[in-house]
């Protein structure tokens, strides 16, 4: 029999494992994390990952561990925004915090020989232990602004790659055999875009103005590449790359032509070293199915069903990617998990399994939640998730 962790590699791979690994999205920020533990610290990131972990074993999951908040330090990194962390004679940053009720706001003014940039985000709480971080004000609104960024943004320091080495490890150790360790990155070229322009206008850059939608998905794709290269020893089993920006609802030729030249580049950064990489898209997907051939990625994620964000129809999708990329397919974690009942879970996760262990797939499947976890699903229902995929899971 193998161990979770084999399971995994072994679909990544493009192996038949004995089994479907099935595993949970749970989100390190609050969330269903916050619901299961809530005297735990929201900021103790550490604590949270560890926390993580520890409730995938006790649900009986294949753990899989996605590493965010905890390793990103620098936390723009991830987050797609100009560096207020450090400064050089040509990058002077200064940062502003000001409080609205629970409400933090962050207003960084950066001097460059050029010009000046503003950026500012914001960070509410929107549950119980649950924040969220907005960009209000990207730091983009000209190319003028661009060309002052790729002119006198510092680069990433090498030296913070054994920090995140340090950390990917202390997880990695926690989870042992019984699992994988995700790191999420920067996100693909768009993804990284949306957090430096306002989206009205990165949707409809590439076709008012190409040559500046150029230039900002090199330099969106130069500072992914500068976060591939630091991550790349770090020890993390898959890198998890947000592609959800550029979604099915942008159609398949505008995806083809726009977008998927630069994304294919980026995901060929964090696979260079051997490490694969999962595209997650979590809302329309169908008509990127077959385009998302071309990216080269070997995994791509949840495909969501419908209502609630996605338009994923399972069986079609099997039919369409036929093996080329492993597909993680998911249970509607709103509707079904949170909102159904025991009977209800039981049935959409045997059908999904069923769906997913379809000769066309060749293995290449995992299970888990659509997507993270919500504060106040029922525990009843998560365990009567991972015993019906346990009870229908091999091969």
């Amino acid at each position: 029999m193998s161990t979770p962790r084999e399971r995994f590699l072994q679909v990544f791979r493009g192996e038949k494992p004995d089994r479907v690994p099935v595993t949970l999205f749970i989100h390190d920020h609050g969330h269903f994390l916050s619901q299961m533990y809530p005297d735990l610290d929201p900021w103790d990131w550490a604590a949270r990952q560890a926390k993580v972990v520890e409730l995938q074993k006790q649900l009986g999951c294949d753990v899989f561990v996605r590493l965010a908040h905890y390793v990103d330090q620098p936390g723009f990194m991830t987050r797609g925004e100009l560096d207020t962390c450090q400064q050089t004679d040509c990058w002077q940053v200064k940062v502003e915090e000001t409080r609205r009720d629970d409400t933090l706001i962050e207003r960084a003014t950066i001097t460059t020989p050029d010009g000046t940039l503003t950026q500012e985000r914001v960070t509410n709480p929107v549950g119980p232990g649950t924040y969220v971080t907005t960009c209000t004000k990207p730091a983009i609104e000209s190319r003028r602004d661009l060309e002052m960024i790729v002119r006198y943004e510092p680069p990433f320091p090498v030296a913070w790659t054994e920090q995140i080495k340090a950390r990917v490890q202390t997880i990695k150790a926690l989870v042992g055999d019984d699992g994988i360790t995700g790191l999420w990155t920067s996100g693909g070229p768009f993804n990284y875009a949306s957090r430096l322009i306002k989206l009205e206008t990165l949707y409809t850059l590439f076709l008012t103005d190409y040559e500046f939608y150029e230039q900002l998905m090199a330099y969106a794709l130069r500072r992914i590449q500068e976060f591939a290269r630091l991550v790349a020893g770090a020890g993390a089993d898959v890198f998890c790359v947000g592609g959800n920006v550029p979604g099915g609802f942008l159609g398949r030729r505008t995806f083809d032509r726009y977008a998927l030249p630069f994304e294919a580049a980026c995901i060929s950064a964090f696979q260079q070293d051997g490490t694969p990489a999962i595209y997650h898209n979590c809302g329309q997907i169908m008509s990127l199915v077959e385009s998302y051939k071309a990216l080269g990625v070997r995994i791509v994620e949840p495909f969501s069903p419908p209502p609630t964000l996605g338009d994923a129809q399972l069986d079609r999708a099997i039919d369409l990617v036929r093996g080329d990329y492993a597909i993680i397919g998911g249970v509607d974690q709103v509707n079904v998990l949170k909102n159904g009942s025991v009977d209800e879970v039981r049935r959409a996760t045997e059908q999904t399994i069923r769906t997913g262990k379809r000769a066309e797939q060749r293995g290449r499947f995992i299970l888990q939640s659509a997507d993270f976890l919500e504060y106040g699903t029922p525990v009843e229902n998560i365990e009567a998730f991972v015993s019906t995929a346990r009870a229908h899971a091999a091969y």
